[in-house]
């Protein structure tokens, strides 16, 4: 049968959700915490792969099992696991279900301290130029739609087409943070990242709308500005149909 394991995980610790060579991994450990609980090898597919330090709030990956029992399955890997990884549900879905190709959906968050935090650092990027947050709104709103993403893109990856459908882009302040919410079908390797380096280059002045939109124009990542640091991005959202999950 098939499953949707449903997690989060504080990305500090981690070189990313991939498996790497000489590197460990989040995909490494549910895999290995998996194999060990239930007697043999086990493979997980994730819905996405997040980079070096990225923390997500809501991942998925699928894996083939015999018949289960979910929540007794959930209290042993949570007891099995480190503090910085958490199972929430084991969703039974359709036997062709896959966690990366079936999502239609994915909401990014990042946040920005506003100044200097001695208790955030490792969990926002800190910031003590001035954002115009009103510009950063209204340059965002050209990358709403159906369009090429190559100015945001890592170079050189193994993506057949740059083509994402943008839904939703807002900058918002809370408190001393601003919070940038991103949602799209799917997202290339840095995307957001690059966006959010860019949109505040916007904010500081360094780049006005004319120039975000010639930026996404060329289709070149080096005309785009350096990326925001990892430990400011988080991934809270990650959206299947309905009839993806059986009984719920």
């Amino acid at each position: 049968m098939r499953y949707f394991l449903e997690f989060s995980y504080n990305g500090q610790n981690y070189f990313g959700w991939q498996r790497q060579p000489r590197q460990i991994s989040v995909q490494e450990v549910l895999e290995n915490a998996l194999s060990t609980l239930l007697r043999q090898k086990m493979d997980l597919t994730g819905a996405g792969r997040t980079d070096t330090g990225v923390h997500a709030r809501q991942m998925f990956a699928h894996f083939d099992f015999e018949e289960i029992l979910p929540e007794d399955l959930i209290h042993r890997l949570n007891s099995f696991l480190a503090k910085d990884i958490t199972v929430y549900h084991i969703h039974k879905v359709k036997e062709d279900s896959h966690a990366r190709f079936d999502a239609t959906e994915r909401t990014y968050n990042y946040f920005i301290q506003c100044g200097k935090d001695p208790f955030n650092f490792d969990y926002t990027w800190q910031i003590r130029h001035d954002l115009d947050i009103e510009k950063m709104n209204e340059a965002a709103k050209s990358l709403i739609g159906k369009q090429d993403f190559s100015s945001f893109a890592k170079i050189h990856t193994d993506v057949k087409t740059h083509i994402c459908d943008v839904k939703f882009v807002q900058w918002e302040r809370v408190g001393n943070e601003l919070k940038f919410t991103i949602t799209a079908d799917r997202f290339l390797r840095n995307m957001v990242r690059s966006v959010v380096g860019t949109l505040v280059d916007v904010g500081k002045g360094k780049i006005n709308l004319d120039e975000f939109n010639h930026i996404i124009a060329q289709k070149d990542r080096s005309f785009a500005s350096g990326s925001a640091p990892a430990q400011g991005l988080y991934l809270v959202e990650v959206v299947y149909p309905k009839s993806t999950f059986i009984n719920e």
